[in-house]
């Protein structure tokens, strides 16, 4: 579409249908592990752009965890300035080009934008600006245009050391944050390679590692150094990092990585994988993993993925291109439940899975040989709302039936890791999670402060970064009050 002699006039923006992002089509994509998405060009992404009514109260701006300012960026786009719009995602972002792929953005700035429930005179209804998609479009012509992602110039050396555990959305941004203070960052990870959920956690199919590998290089021009295969608590202790190694602070990025068990018999059988160990071992190189890790996961014909949310999308169709041709995802709820994207689930469709609501599994049976080769499930019913409003799954007695499965994923939520809080002089929760000052991201230990997954649970990568750079902020302040260093 294009547009002559453009107005200002809010229904004339009103009126633009939303513009079709091109993808892979699905009997294709299937065979690779390559972004599903293949992106918009110049003109395509102006339209989009144009459709953005630049709201006084911008509602979208407010529902983005950092806070975006998305008609600014928008508007400079609309204008052809794409490096304008960038340096404006930049402001409140360290990382864009993943927030536009990887955000919920249907609940958070999309699910806000008025285009999305505007009345049009003439009754109809269009989807909100495809705010995502033009974020991460924005990024990525910036760095094709620069030859890379932007590194800045950071202040003069303070002298000051600090530690960052865990290579994830928060210790990146901690890091990238404080660096350019003059702080000199290291990154400690205990995986072979750095980046954390951003390399071990997304499949390819959703976030082409490449922009990560481009990312961590810029952070490395700016002097920040990682340490991997390194487990802070178990191989150097966070004492050690403080008093032996001059670190003046720690912050702790670790996430919750470690995958909940359903606690049904057979579960330990051959072939019965946890999400996080299936999708490094399917999405990446084994140069990438600890040797224990760099062995494909057996998919066979039948795979049964259990869980409901955004890590089961990238589990069965991480399994479709492994060469299953049968995968169902098994969910105890209905679709509405669902926490995770609609979208994902339309593309796991499109790719062949199929999903079984109201369904649990109740025991795995195997083989002679110890293997998996069949779920027990039951189906289940909606309780009555309870108290709180919300609607607990029963079971159906009787209703137990068999299929066969060849391997199993159980991606039913993460929690931090137990060990790591046992190790730490830090205090935690009962699910391991790190108490700190919410304002400041400060633990009960003045010089250790911590963010993100490790502190909230289970979450997204914009939070991660949320998180990063409020701690980035109160850390700075901290070490600016110490004595200066003789």
């Amino acid at each position: 579409m294009t547009l002559e002699n453009p107005t200002n006039l809010v229904f004339d923006r009103l009126s633009i249908s939303r513009v079709s992002v091109p993808k892979q089509k699905p009997e294709e994509r299937i065979k690779n592990f390559e972004e599903t998405y293949l992106g918009l060009n110049l003109d395509m992404a102006i339209v989009e752009a144009y459709r953005c009514i630049d709201c006084p109260s911008a509602p979208c701006m407010e529902a983005c965890p950092v806070h975006n300012d998305i008609p600014a960026a928008l508007k400079r786009l609309e204008d052809g300035d794409i490096l304008g719009a960038a340096a404006k995602f930049r402001e409140t972002s360290t990382l864009p080009e993943m927030c536009g792929r990887l955000c919920p953005q249907e609940s958070l700035c999309e699910g806000a934008c008025v285009v999305g429930f505007a009345i049009r005179p003439d009754g109809s209804s269009q989807p909100p600006v495809a705010i995502g998609r033009l974020e991460s479009f924005i990024a990525d012509n910036q760095r094709k245009m620069t030859g890379g992602f932007p590194v800045q110039m950071r202040l003069p050396s303070t002298g000051r050391k600090v530690a960052i555990v865990g290579s994830g959305p928060a210790g990146l941004t901690v890091a990238e944050e404080l660096q350019l203070r003059g702080h000199n960052c290291t990154v400690y990870d205990l995986w072979p390679e750095a980046g954390g959920v951003l390399r071990y956690g997304i499949p390819a199919f959703k976030m082409s590692k490449q922009i990560l590998e481009e990312k961590l290089q810029s952070l490395r021009d700016m002097g920040i150094s990682f340490v991997q295969n390194t487990r802070v608590g178990k191989d150097v202790s966070l004492q050690e990092l403080h008093d032996r190694d001059g670190f003046d602070v720690i912050f702790i990025g670790t996430g919750a990585g470690v995958g909940n068990s359903l606690r049904v018999p057979g579960e330990e059988l051959a072939n019965v994988y946890q999400a996080t160990d299936f999708l490094v071992r399917g999405n990446l190189s084994p140069e990438e993993l600890p040797e224990d890790k760099r062995e494909r996961p057996y998919v066979g014909q039948h795979v049964v993925v259990v869980g409901g949310g955004d890590t089961s999308m990238d589990c069965v169709r991480t399994a479709v291109r492994l060469g299953a041709t049968h995968v169902t995802c098994v969910y105890r709820r209905t679709e509405a439940e669902m926490l995770g994207r609609a979208e994902e689930r339309h593309h796991a469709r499109e790719e062949g899975v199929v999903f079984s609501y109201l369904t649990t599994p109740t025991k795995f049976m195997g083989d002679d040989q110890g293997r998996v080769s069949a779920v027990e499930l039951v189906k289940m019913e909606l309780s009555e709302p309870d108290e709180s409003g919300r609607r607990r799954p029963v079971t159906i007695m009787g209703s137990e039936y068999t299929i066969p499965a060849d391997a199993i994923v159980i991606a039913i939520g993460y929690n931090a890791d137990q060990e790591f809080a046992e190790e730490a002089p830090i205090e935690t929760d009962r699910w391991g999670l790190v108490k700190v000052d919410t304002r400041t991201g400060q633990t009960n230990i003045p010089y250790i402060f911590a963010g993100g997954d490790v502190v909230n649970g289970a979450d997204l990568v914009v939070t991660a970064i949320r998180d990063g750079k409020k701690a980035a902020t109160w850390v700075h302040t901290y070490l600016s009050g110490l004595r200066p260093k003789q």
